[in-house]
């Protein structure tokens, strides 16, 4: 066998042996927190199922505007209204949904058109935002909680100091780390979910101005086609 093969492996091995002491590691500050741990772990358990579905719905929901709005023009143009109907039925996406509503309109006159727009453009974005106010919960459920059980360690440090009849060092410092220990943990889960919670919201901000930006060229599109 050569050198680089058995280098290879004893870094493997290496490896392995340090993710198993990192978890273990992990999993007893986990059990050292007590009892408030488990309600931050499930925050950042429910949580992440939040932006997982966000981030499925959001997936969805965009869609490259600038080249749908150059077909819907173009099936007005070949087609008519009727035309440009079935291309927003056959396609996924906000502005797809937004344009479908406007064009259903559209014989009733541009007015109605665009009111159907600014309509149904509402109704999307609180779709699109649905969720949300969920993981804002967690975000600020998950620090009340580790302050919470901080507040109860150093109750229970107290206790002991109490009992021992001394202020040992060890005593203390003990009871201080592990009281601190459910504050570390729903700081990490609140920024975790902080950065998921700003990323959907660019997000969404993002899709929202193209939907807005996208529908004025409809209603553009759709009073050229009234003038002929």
């Amino acid at each position: 066998m050569q050198i680089a093969e058995i280098t290879g492996i004893l870094s493997f091995v290496l490896a392995q042996v340090q993710e198993q002491s990192t978890i273990g590691y992990l999993q007893q500050k986990f059990i050292e927190g007590g009892l408030f741990m488990w309600p931050i772990l499930g925050c950042l358990v429910v949580g992440l199922g939040f932006a997982i579905e966000r981030f499925w719905t959001l997936s969805r929901a965009t869609m490259n505007t600038k080249k749908f709005v150059v077909q819907v023009k173009d099936a007005l143009t070949k087609g008519g209204v009727q035309e440009a109907i079935k291309l927003c039925e056959n396609t996924r996406g906000s502005a797809a949904s937004v344009f479908h509503a406007g064009l259903l309109r559209a014989d009733e006159g541009l007015e109605a058109a665009e009111k159907a727009i600014m309509a149904y453009g509402a109704i999307e974005m609180g779709f699109l935002e649905r969720g949300l106010i969920w993981i804002s919960l967690f975000i600020s459920l998950a620090p009340m909680l580790g302050f919470s059980g901080t507040v109860q360690g150093m109750i229970q440090a107290f206790d002991a100091i109490k009992e021992a009849a001394q202020i040992s060092p060890s005593i203390v410092a003990g009871g201080i780390s592990v009281a601190l220990l459910t504050t570390l943990f729903g700081l990490i889960v609140a920024m975790i979910l902080q950065t998921f919670y700003n990323y959907f919201v660019s997000r969404i901000d993002r899709i929202v101005a193209d939907m807005e930006e996208s529908s004025i060229e409809l209603i553009d599109a759709l009073y050229e086609i009234k003038k002929k």
